[in-house]
This record gives C-alpha cells, sequence and structure tokens, in this order.
C-alpha cells in the first residue's frame, strides 16, 4: 500500500509541474503522507523534475537536507 501511494504522488507531481505554486502545495502534502524511507526517494523524483524545470526551484525549501 504505501508503495502505491509514492507512485500516486510521483503522478500527481508530473501533472501538476506545470504550475509551480501548486506543485509546492502537492510536495507539502507528500511530506506529511509518505514514510521517511520514501521521502528519499521522493525527494530523487523531485530533484530530477526540478532540473528539468527550473521553474520549480523554489519548492526545494520543503525539502530537508
Amino acid at each position: 500500500m504505501a508503495r502505491a501511494m509514492l507512485e500516486y504522488t510521483k503522478t500527481v507531481l508530473k501533472k501538476v509541474s506545470f504550475d509551480a505554486s501548486l506543485f509546492c502545495k502537492e510536495v507539502q502534502k507528500a511530506i506529511q503522507n509518505l514514510l521517511p524511507y520514501e521521502l528519499e526517494e521522493l525527494k530523487q523524483f523531485i530533484l530530477s523534475l526540478v532540473q528539468q524545470n527550473p521553474e520549480l526551484n523554489q519548492c526545494l525549501i520543503y525539502l530537508k537536507p
């Protein structure tokens, strides 16, 4: 079940990547809902999306280093 939530979150983030504010809201929701070990994979996924869409860079503040 948890893996399904991570995959669903990735799908949602891809779909909202056209709007930075909406993307940031979805990132915040994902951080609240995912398990700690899933967050590492999500961070890598978000970093790859940011490379493709630099305007999403502002959402990196929600990811802890």
